[in-house]
């Protein structure tokens, strides 16, 4: 796998928007994941070069008795299925990205779509870190490498520091963490990148 070293990528070059470029060398599938309402959708939506596939409906009376909405009583969809887009990198690198459901009642599904996956992208919201300690014990118990990206939602805190973000999560001091702003593309591209660096460094002797 090559280097990730730009972190800014026009989403649509090197293809015509549907069509892998030419330059394609490695197709790597990704996991876009976290817990629900933290901004999996949003992301996935902002940086594909195809037209993303979202499997997305309405929350429903029936549903709000078993989704925790706390933190997110705006949000009016869920996704109940995957969210799946496609970008390319620079050196010939191509995600797939696959987004999960965020809830407990969708965990069925969560092997299916985690087989074959590289690497998972952990979208976590400040304002409820204790929602994403299940997600992240999904991801552990694959074996995923994953990279932690916060989603700076306008209301979230401030004030906590990398070191108590790092120490709330519990995470290894060798997990990549960033921030990022779902809706901007190259935020999240960043994002990605990171966690494309993070394999990069961490693939097995035999393949560097």
């Amino acid at each position: 796998m090559a280097s990730a070293t730009s972190s800014t990528v026009d989403a649509a070059s090197g293809g015509d928007g549907i069509h892998l470029p030419d330059t394609a060398r490695d197709l790597v599938k990704i996991l876009v994941t976290g817990p629900f309402g933290v901004g999996k959708t949003t992301l996935i939506g902002s940086v594909s070069e195809i037209r993303p596939l979202h499997t997305e409906e309405q929350l429903t009376e029936a549903s709000a008795q078993v989704d925790d909405l706390a933190g997110v009583r705006d949000k009016s969809t869920t996704t109940v299925a995957i969210d799946f887009g496609r970008i390319s990198l620079p050196g010939g690198i191509v995600l797939y990205l696959f987004g999960t459901p965020g809830q407990e009642r969708f965990r069925s599904l969560w092997d299916d779509i985690a087989h074959g996956a590289l690497g998972a992208l952990v979208l976590v919201d400040a304002r409820r870190i204790d929602a994403s300690f299940d997600v992240l014990g999904l991801v552990e118990e694959t074996g995923l490498p994953y990279t932690v990206a916060f989603n700076t939602f306008p209301d979230a805190p401030r004030h906590h520091t990398p070191e108590q973000l790092r120490a709330a999560l519990d995470l290894e001091p060798t997990t990549p963490m960033v921030t990022c702003d779902a809706r901007e593309a190259n935020s999240s591209i960043d994002a990605l990148l990171a966690l494309v660096q993070h394999l990069i460094d961490h693939r097995p002797a035999e393949y560097r």
